[in-house]
């Protein structure tokens, strides 16, 4: 999502770390940007990225256009010894399981919505997949189409690893 990027990164002179086309986007806003593509790992002051795949769509309106910019993409984002994977809004697929053996994940962050992201069932898979020590459902409840249940989400998961954070919750890993 774009969502309050330019905003934030207005304000704050923060990095856009992003695909390739969605850097070129904001580059002609004058904001920081390092573009990326899948499988491409980079190591910044402050950690190393490297983008995997998400499957879904990936287009923003501009001028009152639909525009497509690129690939959807997830993160895996390690720093001082932690590893999170961000999956983005992504459907299941079969090689999340080689995201689950890149490098073993403190927190993974997966969308649970369905009907525009997998759903739990196809999350709680994913899950299995990772091999995550902590699993973050994401997004749901933005509208009535996508409510979901994010308590019985974490639940069907095994032991603790399922957490659901409040919004402004800090999850310490």
């Amino acid at each position: 999502h774009i969502g309050d990027t330019e905003e934030i990164a207005k304000r704050t002179n923060a990095l856009i770390v992003t695909t390739v086309e969605i850097a070129d986007f904001f580059e002609t806003k004058h904001l920081r940007t390092h573009g990326m593509q899948m499988g491409g790992k980079h190591i910044f002051e402050f950690g190393e990225i490297k983008m995997t795949q998400a499957i879904h769509g990936s287009s923003y309106e501009i001028d009152g256009k639909l525009t497509t910019l690129g690939l959807a993409a997830g993160i895996i984002f390690h720093s001082e010894g932690k590893t999170i994977y961000h999956a983005g809004d992504t459907a299941l697929f079969s090689d999340m399981k080689l995201i689950g053996q890149y490098r073993p994940l403190d927190v993974a962050f997966l969308p649970i919505g369905d009907n525009f992201t997998m759903g739990p069932e196809d999350a709680a898979l994913a899950a299995g997949y990772l091999q995550a020590k902590n699993v973050v459902p994401i997004h749901y409840d933005t509208f009535p189409l996508i409510e979901q249940d994010p308590i019985a989400f974490c639940r069907k998961l095994p032991g603790e690893q399922g957490k659901f954070l409040e919004v402004g919750k800090i999850l310490e890993i």
